[in-house]
């Protein structure tokens, strides 16, 4: 019988976990090594390079009714994407309303996490802990592990020759980076083009000489601004969008996705991607295409070898004066403290049991906590994950036999074992991760079954963002206040924007766009159910978990 269960870190996975140990019941201590909550979400210029956090200027990439934890929403005012100094103020409100910050132990190390030597049958853990230079042993029931994706920097310089033995210049990891007083009047080659690649050339061509950006692979770049203004996440992260990506051939929604990036801006023009790409990652970067565009950014292929001063492309195509380099290469999960017996059965989150759970423990008492890549934000993820994972502790949930386990893992591991700096390709759906672990807690909404007992919660659910509220409707921790954040979620979208009325007109237009939004996608729905009928007949086929 779980009851004490240990938390490692006190970011975003574990104050989730913190709250879920909590609602089941259970005695959560959390055991944080630095002095505040926050996780890579608490900035701190310091240069420990244990320590990785966010640079100075970070925005969210996810807006804020698509991140937020989903029973306790964004304040209304809070911009809809938000620098890290809001986020970090919003865990805080979230730590203070419920009353978490009592549970977690901080300026503690963990050194070691070993299992308890009758753990075939007790299932508990041994937890060495160090303060100010004190160890103590600590025996718990369970152990989560919330340490997150970004623990060591990925730095591959033996794939970059003469970076060690001939550059004269400066190099660092993208970690060491926090602003760009190093950088001013400097000619500067970021390697790695992702989210953090993408960014800091951006941000480094404001004050530096030049700004290289290496690419290995093809990128598509979007816009956090879609449609008519809206966030990108609230306007294409919809059921309804799910939906068609599972009833139209693979090949059509490729081509349309690829489509829509296009309208934007040319990517193949840009030197950026082609519709005939077959690996690819996409980013989020607002400024990126003006960067380019304007000269202030030049996109440059995979360097083939550093000279002293200069860096040498694979098309042949030569940089000279090169004074820095920053990788922007990621990072690869550690846990040291974690006994080798247990830690050498995954190594990744692709053999873990639905990205948590290690299958061939004999007692499912070990949960690893926000170490998955969605196609949405992981703070939703996260939580959804210490919901599942709580409710197994508490015995509410049941986790199937190993060899099932065992299977599952096998079935949806590729056989090639890939890149690190190749994981935005490993990226999984977000609606359909969030839905698998809903549906095994017991917690997924049902919207044929809204449809016929609230209509408007149905068609808000299925045509509108999916957003985390949707998972607090029914089951084991449903919040009374979901339906209602459901209805008014695009009303906390516009409030942060309405600083300044133009003219009573914008109600109306308003209006013309929710009859837009709505009216489109029911009769494109209804057409593509009225071809499937009169195809197959309607109980020859089924709606996907709607």
């Amino acid at each position: 019988m779980v009851r004490r269960v240990a938390v490692i870190g006190a970011g975003v996975g574990g104050l989730v976990s913190i709250k879920c140990c909590l609602d089941e019941g259970l005695e959560p201590t959390c055991f944080e090594r630095s002095e505040d909550i926050g996780g890579v979400w608490h900035y701190t210029d310091s240069t420990d390079s244990r320590r990785v956090s966010v640079y100075q200027s970070v925005i969210t990439n996810t807006s804020k009714e698509m991140s937020c934890f989903s029973d306790f929403p964004y304040p209304e005012d809070f911009p809809n994407y938000l620098h890290h100094s809001l986020v970090l103020e919003y865990f805080r409100m979230y730590a203070r309303h419920f009353d978490l910050l009592q549970h977690i132990h901080f300026k503690t190390t963990v050194l070691s996490v070993r299992k308890h030597p009758d753990f075939t049958t007790s299932g508990q853990w041994e937890v060495v802990t160090e303060i100010d230079g004190v160890q103590e042993l600590h025996i718990f029931d369970a152990v989560m592990i919330c340490t997150g994706h970004y623990q060591e920097p990925y730095f591959p310089l033996a794939s970059f020759p003469g970076i060690n033995n001939r550059f004269k210049g400066q190099y660092l990891h993208s970690q060491e980076y926090k602003d760009v007083e190093a950088f001013r009047g400097k000619r500067v080659l970021v390697v790695g083009i992702g989210n953090t690649g993408g960014d800091l050339a951006v941000e480094l061509s404001r004050v530096a000489a030049k700004v290289y950006l290496s690419a290995r692979s093809s990128t598509w770049v979007f816009s956090r601004v879609s449609d008519h203004g809206f966030p990108f996440d609230m306007v294409h992260t919809t059921r309804f969008n799910h939906f068609l990506e599972w009833l139209l051939p693979s090949a059509l929604m490729k081509r349309i996705k690829f489509w829509k990036f296009n309208s934007w801006f040319n990517h193949e023009n840009y030197g950026l991607a082609s519709t005939k790409s077959s690996n690819f990652k996409i980013i989020v970067n607002d400024e990126l295409p003006f960067c380019l565009l304007s000269g202030t950014v030049v996109l440059k292929p995979k360097v083939k070898e550093f000279t002293e001063s200069s860096a040498v492309f694979e098309d042949g195509t030569t940089e000279d004066n090169i004074d820095m380099v920053l990788f922007a290469t990621g990072y690869i999960f550690t846990f040291p403290f974690l006994e080798e017996s247990v830690r050498s059965l995954f190594d990744d989150n692709r053999s873990l049991y639905k990205r948590i759970f290690p299958p061939q423990l004999e007692k499912p008492t070990l949960a690893i906590i926000g170490l998955v890549q969605l196609t949405g934000s992981v703070m939703v993820g996260s939580e959804m994950q210490a919901r599942w994972v709580t409710g197994i502790f508490a015995g509410w949930n049941k986790l199937p036999p190993t060899s099932t386990m065992l299977a599952d893992v096998l079935k949806k591991k590729p056989p090639v074992k890939r890149h690190p700096s190749e994981r935005e390709n490993l990226k999984i759906s977000f609606i359909s991760y969030i839905d698998e672990i809903a549906s095994c807690a017991g917690i997924k909404p049902s919207v044929l079954r809204l449809l016929l007992t609230d209509p408007q919660l149905a068609l808000a659910i299925f045509f509108g963002p999916c957003t985390p509220y949707q998972y607090r409707l029914v089951g084991q921790g449903k919040w009374s206040g979901a339906r209602d954040a459901i209805l008014t979620q695009w009303q906390r979208t516009l409030k942060p924007l309405r600083t300044r009325v133009v003219d009573d007109f914008s109600s109306s237009s308003s209006s013309w766009h929710w009859l837009c939004l709505v009216a489109l996608p029911v009769a494109l729905t209804a057409g593509f159910l009225l071809s499937k009928y009169l195809r197959t007949g309607w109980s020859t086929w089924a709606s996907p978990q709607l």
